[in-house]
């Protein structure tokens, strides 16, 4: 797949924001290796309960401070002290914070580049986020607050992983301005109308349509990215639902994705009916997903879209996004470019004019 210069999106080849690395119970007090964002990762849970991803290799020696098995710090249980953590190889502790805070067998000062680059993490929707900024500036923006997941009417996704995608990017977030390819993909019908939306960091997608197998009454969803990725939708009905998307980037034009739906079922609690639904609903919306991913893992880069009237505003999408691939000192520039609300015609509610038409 094309790389992010390819798509000539900004000055940095990932963008600025939060990610899914894995979920909660990923994160205990055995280290784990992850790779994201072009970089070895190692996430843990420290004793407080705080999860911490940092770089992955010891500024001493380079030794990968997840991928030993065998040292006796490893073996004893005493690779995670406190939220510290100890390389496997020497011993050294560092803190949560990246810093090197002891070398067990040195009198010498520790020396002030005895560091790990460490990243803000927090635990959201039972998934651990990690905060991304080639900068590395502090977060400048929330995930959407997800009251959801507290709330016992509703039942909590459980996480489909997707795998990895040989596709960069900018090709999912098309999606949330391609009004056309709703119908001859996912089966939208009787279309009553499609908006797009910027506004800062978040767009948003507004629908409404019938579906060939799933229903015949029209389906209203709000969907939006906070930041460039994290997906909620929210479709509204007899079981009210909320769909989260995440993909991460692995390397440049690589990346990894997950999908889980949480729902609202209309008893509480809930039927054997209800029971039922929940899962199959949650399976249903992975199916409509994996329609979309059927095309990008076989798509070739789109670097420029032969755009035709009735597209919707793919260029506005194309514009939001770059500023999560800039300085953030340029961020204002690209949401003034993007900022607005779009009516793409072609619906029952807004039909196209004659002479547009023709």
């Amino acid at each position: 797949m094309a790389t992010t210069a390819e798509y000539g999106i900004g000055e940095f080849t990932f963008p600025r924001g939060w990610f899914m690395v894995g979920e909660s119970p990923d994160a205990t007090k055995k280290p784990i290796p992850l790779r994201y964002f072009g970089r070895d990762l190692v996430m843990y849970r420290g004793e407080s309960g705080r999860v911490v991803v940092m770089d992955a290799y010891c500024p001493h020696m380079k030794t990968h401070l997840a991928k030993n098995d065998s040292s006796y710090i490893v073996m004893d249980g005493k690779q995670v002290e406190g939220d510290d953590i100890r390389c496997p190889y020497h011993a050294w502790k560092f803190g949560p914070d990246g810093m090197c805070n002891e070398i067990p067998y040195s009198p010498a000062p520790i020396p002030k580049a005895a560091k790990i680059k460490s990243y803000p993490v927090q635990e959201w929707g039972g998934l651990i986020l990690m905060w991304h900024d080639e900068e590395d500036g502090e977060p400048d923006f929330q995930p959407h607050p997800l009251p959801e997941w507290d709330d016992p009417k509703w039942v909590n996704w459980k996480v489909d992983h997707l795998g990895v995608l040989d596709c960069h990017p900018q090709e999912i977030i098309d999606n949330m301005t391609d009004k056309a390819h709703l119908g001859p993909i996912h089966g939208s019908t009787n279309m009553e109308y499609f908006e797009s939306e910027c506004k800062d960091h978040v767009i948003r997608q507004l629908l409404a349509a019938g579906h060939r197998t799933l229903s015949d009454d029209v389906m209203t969803n709000d969907t939006w990215y906070t930041g460039p990725g994290i997906l909620l939708s929210r479709m509204n009905g007899y079981y009210n639902s909320l769909m989260m998307i995440c993909h991460t980037p692995i390397e440049d034009g690589q990346l990894r994705a997950w999908h889980g739906l949480t729902v609202e079922p209309p008893n509480h609690p809930m039927t054997p009916e209800d029971e039922e639904a929940v899962p199959a609903f949650q399976e249903g919306s992975k199916l409509a997903l994996l329609q979309d991913f059927d095309v990008w893992a076989n798509k070739a880069p789109c670097l420029s879209i032969m755009q035709v009237v009735g597209d919707g505003p793919f260029g506005k999408a194309r514009a939001w996004y770059k500023q999560f691939y800039n300085p953030r000192k340029d961020a204002k520039k690209y949401q003034a470019k993007s900022n607005g609300h779009w009516v793409t015609k072609g619906t029952k509610r807004d039909p196209w004019e004659m002479d547009a038409a023709e």
